[in-house]
This record gives structure tokens, C-alpha cells and sequence, in this order.
């Protein structure tokens, strides 16, 4: 162990706990109740893109929704939890297989309204830790004012990359250029974009006016991928049907997804509302002006 890096981090991880500590105070204002779940399942959520961390005792989980979901189910109310979570092969400047993970459930509200209130989060942590209405990431100077610049899914590749996603599906061009020529839209100011395609929400209920995108949004800051919103899925048939699409393409990798049939009973009793699901590092690595996710962890794995 390297003592003297640990020390350079010093400030780094002070702010961090700043920032954990803000976020933590955000929600409680606003009548939150903070839970605790498990990190282990015996049968995490199939998601085709994500796969889990096997040990002797079970699976440890990908994101903490598989037992959130069944307390909002339950009549919790609005609920967040700041926990690690962990994913298989996901190693890079932004990404480590263990991460910190912001996890939070509005009910009455729907995916743009959870939005509004992820960008009230950010502003409330910047002013509060001294930033005021702009930060410097990467050499850009990032205006904060609100309120953000909003596009949809189809307005932003077309004006980044000259083709629409929603119209002609390209799941492996979509991924990378949603991570570098649209995430570059956000260098100077925040983006909020929404409206993916139907086949990019496995969670998300699709629009009623218009079944070809799901309502799920997520917000860019400084080139980085920070929040991913959905307005819950709450049929248990549209996402068993879901689910079996994603174990498919499960099996092409070898690794056999099961059917979370617990999850699925608790999801027909699901209240109408938004969950968010925001990266802890990320948001340290922007205050921090920090490239790299290991310069905000103090042991990154």
C-alpha cells in the first residue's frame, strides 16, 4: 500500500465527504427516508449489459432496486440509499467494478419532474460547497445556472452525429456516441436529455402518445454521465416479457440470468413513480476536477 498516494487524496476525499454528507442532508429536508439493503441476492435483476459479481454467498448487486422497488411496493413512500454496488468488467477513467451509488424513488412524480429535482441536487450542492453558479472540469469553465438545456434523444444525435436512434435502432453506435460526441455537448453547460429509444429502458414504462421511447432521461455534466431517470415500469407483464429478452441475450455471454419472480409479484403493487440513479464518484470527480475515478476513492479496486 502506498501511504504517500493516499496522502495526495487527502483533500479529495474530504470533499467527498462533504459531498456524501450534502446529499444525504438534500433528501432529509425533503422528507426522504433514508434505507439500507442488502448487497448480496441470490438472483439479481437481468439486465443485458450488466453482469454481477458472483461470490460462495450470492450475487453482489449491479444497484440496489431489486429490494428498493418491493419498499416503495410497500408503501414506504419516498425512499434514497447511498451504497456500493458492483459490475463485472467495468474497469476505466470513469468506471470501477466497486462504486458508490445515489439510488432514489419519488413517488407521484414522473421521469422530467425527477429530472427538475436531480438538477435542484446539484445546485443545492455546488452553492452550498462554494462553487456558486459555475465549476471548472477538464479546463472548461461549466455554467450551473438553471435552468439546463434540455434535448430530446433524437434532437441530440442528430444535431452531434446526423442520424435519429429512435428511428433507425444501432444499440453498439448508440452506446459510444452517446458517451463522447453527445456527452460532449455538456462541456459547458449541463444537459438533460430523455426520450430513449423503447428497446434502452428495460425498467422505464414506455410514452402512452408514443411507444417508440421510453420515458427515461439522463443528465451529462462536464462530458460525464452522471444520473439515469426512469418513470417506473409498475406492469408485471410488460417486464416479465422484458426480463426474458434480457436473460436471452444473457446467455449469449455465458453467464445464466434467473427470473426474480419475487420482484416481479411486488411490482404490481408499485405506486406511480420516478427513480434516479446517480454515480457518487462521478459527481466527487467533477467538484474535485478530478479525470480520473481513482483520484476520488481512497482504495479503488
Amino acid at each position: 500500500m502506498d501511504l504517500s498516494d493516499l496522502g495526495d487524496k487527502h483533500s479529495n476525499l474530504k470533499l467527498r465527504s462533504a459531498v456524501v454528507r450534502l446529499v444525504r442532508q438534500f433528501f432529509h429536508e425533503r422528507h426522504f427516508l433514508e434505507v439500507d439493503t442488502p448487497q448480496l441476492a441470490h438472483n439479481p435483476l437481468p439486465e443485458a449489459f450488466i453482469e454481477p459479481i458472483k461470490t460462495e454467498c450470492g450475487f453482489l448487486l449491479p444497484s440496489p432496486e431489486l429490494y428498493m422497488k418491493p419498499l416503495l411496493a410497500a408503501g414506504f413512500g419516498d425512499i434514497f440509499q447511498i451504497g456500493h454496488c458492483y459490475r463485472k468488467n467495468e474497469c476505466g477513467m470513469h468506471h470501477l467494478e466497486e462504486f458508490t451509488l445515489l439510488e432514489y424513488y419519488r413517488t407521484g412524480l414522473n421521469y422530467l419532474a425527477l429530472a427538475q429535482e436531480t438538477q435542484c441536487l446539484f445546485t443545492f450542492l455546488a452553492e452550498t460547497l462554494g462553487y456558486s453558479d459555475s465549476l471548472n472540469y477538464e479546463g472548461y469553465a461549466i455554467d450551473l445556472t438553471p435552468p439546463w438545456p434540455e434535448l430530446s434523444i433524437s434532437e441530440a444525435f442528430m444535431s452531434t452525429c446526423g442520424w435519429d436512434p429512435v428511428k433507425t435502432p444501432d444499440p453498439e453506435r448508440f452506446d459510444l456516441e452517446l458517451a463522447t460526441s453527445v456527452a460532449e455537448l455538456s462541456r459547458r453547460r449541463p444537459l438533460i436529455i430523455f426520450d430513449f429509444p423503447a428497446d434502452m429502458a428495460s425498467l422505464a414504462r414506455l410514452r402512452t402518445d408514443n411507444p417508440s421511447v421510453a420515458e427515461r432521461a439522463e443528465i451529462f455534466i462536464g462530458g460525464l454521465e452522471l444520473a439515469n431517470i426512469f418513470s417506473e415500469l409498475t406492469d408485471p407483464a410488460e417486464q416479465r416479457r422484458r426480463f426474458e429478452k434480457e436473460m436471452s441475450a444473457h446467455q449469449a455471454t455465458g453467464y445464466k440470468a434467473e427470473m426474480p419472480e419475487d420482484f416481479l409479484d411486488a411490482l404490481q403493487y408499485l405506486p406511480e413513480s420516478a427513480g434516479g440513479a446517480l454515480g457518487i464518484d462521478r459527481l466527487v470527480m467533477l467538484f474535485c476536477d478530478a479525470p480520473d475515478i481513482r483520484k476520488v476513492n481512497a482504495f479503488p479496486i
